[in-house]
């Protein structure tokens, strides 16, 4: 039996069969036999471009926004749960007769 290998497609040619999909001149199966490839890849690109459309239109300034996970007052909030977790496993540790700061 032949080892089927996987390949690299590059963007462009995804960018032409979604966009293709999309204009729905042809169905699925007739965009995946004409390209010979598989239907669902079809499919997911289609649905790749429809649902990234947006970020095509995007400023810099939106883009920038959307990189950040967190707010600098989320990351403030956690650093203050993180030192009370850290409080008060310093006093169980010393209270359990440990001494947290010989681990260092």
């Amino acid at each position: 039996m032949q080892k089927v290998t996987c390949f690299k497609i590059d963007s462009k040619f995804k960018s032409r069969v979604a966009l293709e999909a999309l204009r729905g001149d042809l169905t699925v199966a007739e965009i995946a036999g004409k390209y010979q490839i598989h239907p669902n890849l079809v499919q997911q690109w289609e649905k790749k471009l429809q649902e990234s459309a947006s970020d095509v239109f995007m400023t810099k300034a939106e883009r920038k926004t959307e990189n950040k996970p967190y707010t600098e007052d989320d990351l403030m909030k956690k650093i203050g749960r993180l030192e009370v977790e850290n409080d008060f496993l310093r006093s169980v540790s010393l209270a359990l007769g440990l001494n947290p700061e010989k681990r260092k």
